[in-house]
C-alpha cells in the first residue's frame, strides 16, 4: 500500500516556476474594463483631435490589453480613414483614446 502512495505522489501538481500563479493572480487583479465615452466626452476629444498638428507635444490615455496606457511624445500621424494616431513610437486606435493633452 505505502508503494501505492509514493507512485501517485510523483503525479501530483508542482510549481515549476515559483511564483508564477501569484504574479498571473496579480495581473488578473489590476485588469480594467474599457471605459465608454459620453457625448459630450466623446465631442471634446473629437475637437482636441481636429486642434493637433504634427510635432505636438501631448499625453495621450488609452486602453489597451485591458489596461490604461499614458504615451507621451510627438503627434507623428493621424490616419482618420484607418482610425489610428501614431505618437512617438506608438500605434494607437482612435476608438481606444479617453484623453488627450
Amino acid at each position: 500500500m505505502q508503494n501505492n502512495i509514493n507512485r501517485a505522489s510523483q503525479f501530483q501538481p508542482f510549481d515549476s516556476l515559483k511564483g508564477f500563479k501569484e504574479a498571473l493572480s496579480k495581473m488578473e487583479e489590476n485588469k480594467e474594463e474599457k471605459k465608454y465615452l459620453n457625448d459630450d466626452l466623446y465631442q471634446k476629444l473629437n475637437n482636441r483631435l481636429q486642434e493637433l498638428k504634427i510635432g505636438d507635444d501631448i499625453t495621450i490615455e488609452y486602453y489597451n490589453n485591458l489596461e490604461y496606457i499614458k504615451t507621451i511624445g510627438k503627434l507623428k500621424k493621424i490616419d482618420y480613414h484607418n482610425k489610428i494616431i501614431y505618437v512617438a513610437n506608438s500605434k494607437i486606435s482612435l476608438n481606444d483614446i479617453i484623453d488627450i493633452n
